[in-house]
């Protein structure tokens, strides 16, 4: 394979993928476009896949570590509903993002809604597990200059959020 066909740095990559955990149950399965080398998908996935040539089906198992961090022992925060505008449907599994200490923003996870609260947590859903790819290439291209400088894969009818 030319390395035209290969992932490497500065490559947009399309893949078919599904997602397993430890014990086998399907998780998500489905197509993705990222720009390599930029953080666009876990570290992993990412490390796993360079060098891998169009048309190659690669199974990837990928530690907590490598990708959404080992879980912290914490107790769900607990948010009243009104901190949320009143016409947003709120459902555990929605994802937000928080303001930490120095102001940063801190994704947390809905784990819950009850009796006009709201539970969230720090952790991601998947975080502590052993995750387990089936991985399929089905493209391998270079990227475009403005897709370098913006860190991420445009679409076919370019970028608008710039």
């Amino acid at each position: 394979m030319s390395e035209q066909n290969t992932i490497g740095a500065d490559r947009a990559v399309s893949l078919q993928y599904t997602l397993s955990g430890s014990d086998g149950t399907v998780i998500e399965s489905g197509q993705i476009d990222y720009l390599h080398g930029y953080q666009n998908i876990i570290p992993g996935l990412e490390s796993a896949l360079d060098g891998a040539a169009v048309g190659a089906n690669l199974q990837v198992e990928v530690p907590p570590e490598l990708g959404y961090g080992e879980r912290m022992e914490v107790e769900p925060q607990r948010v009243p509903r009104t901190s949320f505008p009143p016409e947003m449907e709120i459902e555990p599994g929605m994802q937000f993002h928080a303001r930490g200490p120095q102001g940063e923003a801190l994704p947390v996870w809905v784990v819950g809604v009850e009796d006009g609260i709201v539970l969230i947590d720090p952790n991601h859903p998947l975080a502590g597990e052993t995750l387990h790819f089936d991985v399929t290439i089905l493209s391998v291209r270079a990227g475009t200059a403005e897709e370098l400088q913006h860190g991420h894969i445009h679409g076919p009818d370019g970028h608008g959020h710039h």
